[in-house]
Formats: structure tokens, C-alpha cells, sequence
């Protein structure tokens, strides 16, 4: 609702996600028509986090960065801080911007003062500039609301109503991504007019103009090469799930980025020297994708001959000899990969840890990098020839082999966000740019 007042207002605002999320960076996107850009310490790091924020938040009227589940959860925190790593307050403190605390009081009434009271004074690094108040039931209920927190001296910066008419439809990994909402911008116009009137936009706006910063941009890395290398990027409602800044890094680095549907193209981008899958629904799409055969095909025989393939998570998925999904049926996939991907209800989350164990088109042996996984799928059998051993944010957490790398391909569960590793991004470059490998 603040993204959208703002963007109806023809201002600009540049919108981040705090963590490894990819489906809300949609949303900001479609409702702001500017990419969002994830701010995550965890799989870059802190020095990142600011060069990012510098860089995009540059030429912006206003700046807004979404937070990640409470204010305090992160990967872990330590016996003497209460900021877990890669938290949203682990970013407020970071950028040092202040806080708008949305708080649920569908079923809360006196309490709310008492939550409030909490969040602000946990940490004293965090600056609570006051709260907005979500899912207020009628009049009375934000009586008792406002006579609670004016107990407090907190500031009330929002306050939005039931609207049950205004929902957004979710599933197995979250919400519905918007190209697959037909009503989307009808949705986004009565978002924007609640937001007009539902915010204390006087209090509101000097909070989303950010801090000063410096002119001058984040350094811009030279080319990897001087040739311009055609690297066929699948993007449709199957697969979604890219970082922004992955994709501009590729862009800078000198590759051409070239996007493709395997739903419904069915041929590669002609001239394609290196293909890169990323995440999202092809189980959902799986029918649709088992039905472009042509598409599959062009595929498996472009990997086949050695050409440079990225794949993650739902691309792994695509790359398999087929896929089950959540009803039972069996659908045919790419073929490349030697095992079967099947849907169940366990969810695989959480940050990893990951070393290679051997050299792939991103990746040189011994190379520690850290990733991120979340699916609801696995593998019918595992790689004789692993790409990573894995471990959880936790130091106590179990080691696993994970990843495939057959012919020149790189494919694996494990999301990676490649911040200021530059080295990885230019591998994937300089491997896509050697003469020797067949143009498709």
C-alpha cells in the first residue's frame, strides 16, 4: 500500500527485501516499475549491504525496505546480542534507518502497548519510529488501541481496517507470483487508494527519504572478456526466481542477456552460448513444460554438446529425467541430469554453508561460498560426483553433498546471491566466451 500511494503519485521509490526472498521483490517490481534488490549479510555481507543500498537507492525520491519475518529473526544471534545475523534490525543498524513497526491487532487490544514497548526497547541501537496498525476490527477497537499506546508515547504512523476483499493468493512457497494474477493492478489501484488515506503521510515521508549518501555509485566491474557472450536466461511463470543484482552483475561483466520461455518457445535464443536457469514452479507448470517438447530437447542436446548451464532449484528440477508432482503424476523433463525429482510435503530451508568439490563453469574446487535452499522437493538419487558439501548456519548442523555437474553443466538446490564475489559471475563469463564450446 506504500509502494503503490507513492508510485500512483509518479514519484519514484526503490524498494529492498531484507533476506533471500525472491517472490516479494515481484511484487515491489510490478508495483513500482523499478527492480528490488535483496539485502541479505548472510549471503554477501555487511560491506555489500551498504554498496547496494548506496548504489540503487541513488536517483530515488524515496526509499523503502521491506523486512524479513519479526524485527529480530535472523540466522542466529549471539549469548550477548539480541540482533541475529541478517535480520531486519541487523539491517537497520547497518544502514542506521529507523523503523515502522506493523503490528497484527486482529486480536489484540490493551496488549498492543505491551508488544510495542518490547520491540522498541530490546535494542537500543533500534530507532522505532512508531507503528502501523494492521487488521483494526471497527472504531472501539482502535480506541482501545490508541488509549494503550498513548500510554507509551508511541507514535501510531498507520492504521488499516479489515479488508477482507483484498487478498493475495499463496501456496506451498508463498504467495502466487504476479504474472500469474490476472487482477493484480486491480488489486494495486485499491491497495494505492488505502494507502492514500490509511498512512500519517506527514510523519511518514522525511522516514522514506533515507539517508544522505554519497554521489558517487558502487564500483562497476570491468568486462570479463572482450567478446559479449549470449547467455539464454529462462523467464516465465516456471522460472522466476532471480536476484536482481545476479543479473545486472552478468550484464556488467559483459554478457548478453538473452530471456527465453520453456513454456512456450521452442527453440533457445539463437546464437545462445550459455543457458542459466534459475528458480521457481515448474512443478506447477509441469504439464505445460513435459508438453514443449521441442524445447526440451533443444536443451538436452545444447548440454550435450558441452554448452556452459547454470541451473538452481527449480531448474535442477527441469534439468532431471522428469518430475512427480504434488498429485502423483510423472511428467517428463530435459533428460540431462541421471535422477527423478519428486514433490513431498518436507520443507527444505535455511541458509548453507557450501565448499566445492570439484571445478564446474561457476565454481573452482575448495571454493566456500554461502547459499541459500528452500524447496519441497528431492532427488530420487544422489550425485556419485557432488559439486558442494553443505552445512546449516549452525555449527553443529549436519554435512551433506549436494549438486550436479555433468558435461559443463552446474546444478544444484543451493540459491546463490553473488554479491561481491565477482570471481563466480566471471567464471560463468569466461567459460560461456571460449570459441571451443558449439553456439546453439
Amino acid at each position: 500500500a506504500l509502494l503503490a500511494a507513492i508510485a500512483q503519485k509518479t514519484q519514484s521509490v526503490q524498494a529492498f527485501k531484507v533476506g533471500p526472498d525472491y517472490i516479494d521483490p515481484m511484487f515491489h517490481q510490478a508495483v513500482t516499475a523499478r527492480p528490488s534488490f535483496n539485502l541479505d549479510p548472510v549471503l554477501t555481507s555487511e560491506n555489500y549491504v551498504h554498496q547496494c543500498y548506496q548504489q540503487h537507492s541513488q536517483g530515488a525520491d524515496f526509499c523503502l525496505i521491506e523486512g524479513v519475518m519479526g524485527l529480530f529473526d535472523g540466522a542466529a544471534s549471539g549469548a550477548s546480542d539480541v540482533v541475529a545475523q541478517g535480520s531486519t534490525a541487523h539491517i537497520a543498524r547497518l544502514l542506521n534507518l529507523p523503523v515502522l513497526l506493523v503490528i497484527d491487532c486482529s486480536r489484540l487490544s490493551g496488549s498492543v502497548a505491551a508488544i510495542a514497548h518490547g520491540f522498541r526497547t530490546l535494542d537500543p541501537q533500534i530507532r522505532l519510529a512508531g507503528v502501523v496498525l494492521n487488521r483494526v476490527a471497527s472504531d472501539r477497537h482502535l480506541d482501545l488501541l490508541q488509549t494503550a499506546l498513548a500510554a507509551i508515547q508511541l507514535p501510531i504512523l498507520g492504521v488499516l481496517r479489515r479488508h477482507e476483499s483484498i487478498t493475495l493468493p499463496d501456496r506451498h512457497l508463498g504467495l502466487v507470483p504476479t504474472a500469474e494474477l490476472k487482477d493484480f493492478y486491480h488489486i494495486t489501484d485499491r491497495l494505492a487508494a488505502l494507502g492514500r488515506t490509511s498512512f500519517n503521510w506527514s510523519q511518514i515521508t522525511p522516514l522514506l527519504q533515507g539517508n544522505p549518501v554519497s554521489s558517487s555509485t558502487a564500483n562497476v566491474p570491468p568486462p570479463a572478456t572482450n567478446s559479449r557472450p549470449r547467455i539464454a536466461v529462462a523467464r516465465d511463470c516456471a522460472f522466476n526466481f532471480y536476484y536482481a543484482d545476479n543479473l545486472a552483475t552478468l550484464n556488467q561483466l559483459g554478457a548478453e542477456i538473452v530471456p527465453w520461455s520453456p513454456l512456450v518457445d521452442k527453440a533457445l535464443p539463437q546464437g545462445t552460448q550459455g543457458l542459466y536457469f534459475g528458480g521457481g514452479f515448474p512443478e506447477v507448470f509441469a504439464a505445460a513444460l513435459a508438453e514443449n517438447q521441442p524445447a526440451r530437447t533443444a536443451v538436452y542436446h545444447a548440454i550435450a554438446a558441452g554448452l556452459p548451464t547454470y541451473a538452481e532449484c527449480g531448474g535442477l528440477m527441469y534439468l532431471c529425467r522428469s518430475l512427480t508432482d504434488f498429485t502423483d503424476q510423472t511428467w517428463p523433463m530435459v533428460g540431462s541430469l541421471p535422477t527423478e525429482t519428486i514433490m513431498g510435503d518436507r520443507l527444505v530451508l535455511g541458509y548453507r554453508r557450501a565448499i566445492a568439490q570439484r571445478d564446474t563453469p561457476l565454481v573452482d574446487i575448495n571454493t566456500e561460498i554461502w547459499g541459500h535452499e528452500f524447496h519441497r522437493s528431492h532427488l530420487s538419487q544422489s550425485s556419485p560426483k557432488p559439486i558442494y558439501k553443505t552445512q546449516g548456519y549452525a555449527s553443529n548442523s549436519a554435512t551433506q553433498s549436494e549438486g550436479w555437474a555433468p558435461h559443463n553443466v552446474h546444478a544444484s538446490y543451493v540459491h546463490l546471491q553473488w554479491g561481491q564475489r565477482l570471481e563466480i559471475p566471471t567464471k560463468f563469463i569466461a567459460t560461456c566466451s571460449q570459441p571451443s564450446l558449439r553456439k546453439t
